[in-house]
């Protein structure tokens, strides 16, 4: 069975809950860092932003079940499957943490992806959902996470209510998860808030945090 590790220097190997298998073609070794959020705040904005200014980090592609959004690429924004793919790999221990987002689609970070991105740019970022960012600290006690929050609610709603947003669908929901997420910020290791106008602001901010934690006397790094 694949494990995941603190670094090597001194801590205890943690499994995935329920005794699920996951896969092990070969480990790695770097930094995790777990940027979440409610949805809409920008996560993936930040995500992409960081990879098309050539700031050194691998990036970690989630699986959805989900159709994409105008403007979504396979493989860049996320990686699109049918449901049936989805549980196949599921099944086969390929994701080192999945959910139901919003009671309808599918979401799972590869554990494949999270190596690769490791071993491409010695460390890695993935933007799960709260509840998934949650489980990863579980499995990965040492992965640096990091909460990207909306200036407020009020101003997250306007962003999910624009049109382009493509997340029209289903809003008092969002905004109900959306609010019970904000009460969980307490848990992550940073907080960075996302004020609308001010994305460079909240880029520099993440490229901060990153640069602190490369510089720490005592790195959290992960084996995976």
């Amino acid at each position: 069975m694949g494990s995941i590790a603190n670094d090597p220097g001194g801590g205890d190997d943690v499994n995935p809950p329920g005794g699920r298998v996951v896969s092990d073609a070969g480990r790695a070794y770097g930094r995790i860092f777990v940027i979440s959020g409610p949805s809409g705040v920008g996560k993936d904005t930040i995500k992409n932003r960081l990879r098309e200014s050539g700031f050194r980090l691998g990036f970690c592609v989630t699986a959805t079940t989900r159709p994409p959004r105008s403007g979504e690429e396979h493989g860049r924004d996320y990686l699109f499957m049918s449901d049936a793919e989805f549980r196949t790999k599921l099944d086969s221990g390929q994701f080192i943490e999945h959910a139901v987002v919003h009671g309808k689609y599918l979401y799972g970070i590869p554990i494949e992806g999270l190596r690769a991105g490791m071993r491409s740019g010695d460390d890695v970022l993935v933007t799960p959902d709260v509840k998934g960012a949650a489980t990863l600290r579980a499995l990965i006690p040492n992965a640096i996470s990091i909460f990207l929050a909306p200036a407020s609610l009020e101003e997250l709603k306007l962003r999910i209510a624009d049109p382009r947003s493509g997340r029209l669908e289903d809003l008092e929901q969002r905004m109900r998860t959306a609010a019970a997420e904000m009460r969980r910020m307490g848990e992550f290791d940073y907080i960075v808030v996302n004020e609308n106008g001010k994305l460079d602001e909240s880029i520099e901010a993440v490229k901060a945090i990153i640069t602190a934690e490369r510089l720490r006397v005592k790195p959290r790094r992960v084996v995976l």
